[in-house]
């Protein structure tokens, strides 16, 4: 890994995350500049509001109700200011194969999702998510013994799930507006995400 992937972080939630095999975190995987760069890049594309939160596909559109991505699904090649990360993960060896979809998911103050594993049969085994904007506490839930384990995601921090944090833990947001983490409140603010995925073959 290169030099920008040293990870430093409390006692805490070094904890939490060497508790779930396959979780890695990576703090500050963007700079300011970079992360205020990706921000104004998807606020001038347009929003789907078909659900509670606004999400932008790119790549493949992910059908929330059917839970699959059919072949006609296809929007087309990632833009380039999306592709340039997709080689970055890359590079940095947290994806094996480029990513090729992209699902940008905005949370106002008081919005979450829902506990769940990414669809299983559309992605392979490595999903990658970057937050942007305000820190939020992501929730892992054991699907087997149901043990919880909360994980603090801070701004510009990136988050990879592959083998059982991929597949035997379901992770979600709950919707409230300010999260604790030890003895620190955070109150949240308008947070993007961008999730990073390699369609299996359809």
């Amino acid at each position: 890994m290169t030099a920008h992937l040293q990870m430093d972080f409390p006692e805490e939630k070094s904890t939490a995350i060497s508790s779930i095999v396959g979780l890695t975190y990576v703090p500050e995987y963007v700079d300011g500049q970079q992360e205020a760069e990706l921000i104004s890049a998807i606020d001038i594309q347009p929003w789907i509001t078909e659900l509670k939160r606004r999400v932008q596909h790119y790549g493949y559109r992910y059908d929330y109700k059917a839970r699959n991505i059919p072949p006609e699904s296809r929007l087309g090649s990632l833009p380039e200011w999306l592709s340039s990360y997709c080689e970055r993960l890359r590079t940095d060896r947290l994806f094996s194969q480029l990513p090729d979809q992209v699902i940008v998911n905005e949370y106002q103050p008081g919005q979450g999702i829902s506990s769940h594993i990414d669809c299983v049969p559309c992605f392979t085994d490595t999903i990658a998510s970057l937050s942007l904007g305000s820190s939020c506490i992501m929730e892992f839930t054991h699907v087997e013994t149901q043990e919880k384990i909360p994980v603090l995601l801070e701004p510009r921090s990136l988050v990879v799930l592959s083998g059982d944090a991929r597949y035997r833990w379901q992770h979600g947001i709950v919707g409230r507006k300010m999260d604790r983490y030890g003895n620190t409140v955070f109150q949240r603010r308008r947070r993007l995400s961008l999730t990073f995925r390699k369609m299996a073959k359809i």
